[in-house]
């Protein structure tokens, strides 16, 4: 396994930048504050963008904990990439990450100075600390369990390398505003997912009433259980699963909750 470096200051893009470095090289996984990433999808790990502080945050990026370093070692063994890129803040923190991670000796390291302007770089920084935003290298749909939530922004990118104009990857990177980054917390109340999707279903034209909505948190997102009462005469399965994935979609575009299930419970016939 090769093993190579992505080194820069916090906040300087490199978490950006790295699905483009690793196609350009050939590489297939990611190692990037505390996450695997291969293939574009995480496998394991937990993202040090979820803990509550700063110092957390550091700690699950260097793997600290053995729990988190031990999923990741067995998920690294079982893909077996032929080449991994690990991010870091400085050299010493990329070869403690390879070393707690039990990778071979790192073999390449790029500096962000290397393949970023200083305009570009200007520009990460105030992306960062005027708007708290970060870069994780991969989908957000293979986020959303994880950043349940929180805000997440899908980022595609087109990317040409080479001489060959017909040779060019398209990447998906997502953009996530950390708890550790808010100048204060926020919260989205039951009452306000309630509210929506009473407002949802009486836009329906057969819904007769909203009886009552129940959100339960499960760890794979929010469960909305939504009883109606119903028109006569329209066709309440069809309008049912109608209403049931315009209320998914729109709880999570508005909260950025992750929605586990849209249970819809006909109570009645009006």
């Amino acid at each position: 396994m090769k093993v190579y470096a992505l080194v820069g200051k916090s906040g300087t893009g490199k978490s950006y930048r790295a699905m483009s470095l690793a196609a350009a090289k050939n590489i297939n996984a990611i190692i990037d504050d505390g996450l695997f990433i291969s293939a574009g999808q995480v496998i394991a790990g937990s993202s040090a963008k979820r803990e509550q502080t700063k110092l957390g945050a550091i700690k699950a990026a260097l793997f600290t904990k053995d729990e988190h370093q031990g999923q990741v070692v067995e998920k690294i063994k079982e893909i077996n990439p032929e080449a991994i890129l690990i991010l870091g803040t400085s050299d010493r923190m990329v070869e403690q990450i390879a070393s707690r991670l039990g990778l071979p000796e790192i073999q390449e390291t790029t500096y962000i100075e290397d393949i970023t302007t200083q305009k570009e770089r200007d520009i990460a920084q105030k992306e960062r600390n005027e708007l708290g935003k970060h870069v994780i290298p991969a989908p957000a749909v293979s986020l959303k369990n994880d950043f349940s939530g929180y805000f997440l922004h899908p980022l595609r990118m087109v990317k040409r390398f080479g001489l060959s104009k017909h040779k060019a990857i398209q990447a998906e990177r997502t953009v996530v505003r950390p708890t550790y980054s808010y100048l204060g917390d926020f919260f989205v109340s039951k009452k306000v997912v309630r509210d929506l999707v009473s407002y949802l279903g009486m836009k329906n034209s057969a819904v007769s009433e909203v009886v009552s909505v129940i959100s339960n948190n499960s760890k794979d997102g929010v469960e909305l259980t939504v009883i109606l009462n119903m028109v006569y005469g329209f066709n309440i399965i069809e309008q049912a699963e109608m209403l049931q994935s315009e209320i998914a979609r729109a709880v999570e575009d508005i909260t950025a909750f992750n929605i586990a299930c849209v249970n819809i419970e006909i109570k009645g016939l009006i």
